[in-house]
């Protein structure tokens, strides 16, 4: 019985395929562990640029801390097999976060 490496998404580039392939187990579970941080990052970055800024005076859902600018948004952030709470907002080009609590407080 022949086992066959996984084949690759057609629309990954044959760069990326070939370093993969060159990569040792454990360097492959790093980089899947970058690799699915970044997308996450990347998808709270386009989220927070589509929202729109809040009016003055709207109603948060929770209270926000003074270090917290009302536009602020509340992301899950995956740490070590725990879920966290963070305050996400944009300030200028750069994406800054702020702890809020943990999602399952019982853990």
């Amino acid at each position: 019985m022949s086992h066959q490496p996984p084949s690759p998404p057609a629309d990954l580039a044959t760069e990326v395929v070939n370093a993969l392939n060159g990569s040792s187990p454990e360097q492959l579970r790093d980089v899947a562990t970058y690799a699915e941080a970044l997308a996450e990052h990347k998808e709270r970055e386009a989220r927070l640029e589509e929202s729109p800024d809040q009016e003055e005076g709207e109603e948060q859902p929770d209270e926000l801390p003074d270090d917290v600018p009302a536009k602020a948004t509340i992301t899950i952030k995956d740490i070590n097999d725990n879920r966290y709470y963070y305050w996400q907002w944009r300030d200028g080009e750069q994406v800054k976060s702020k702890y809020k609590s943990p999602v399952n407080p019982d853990k």
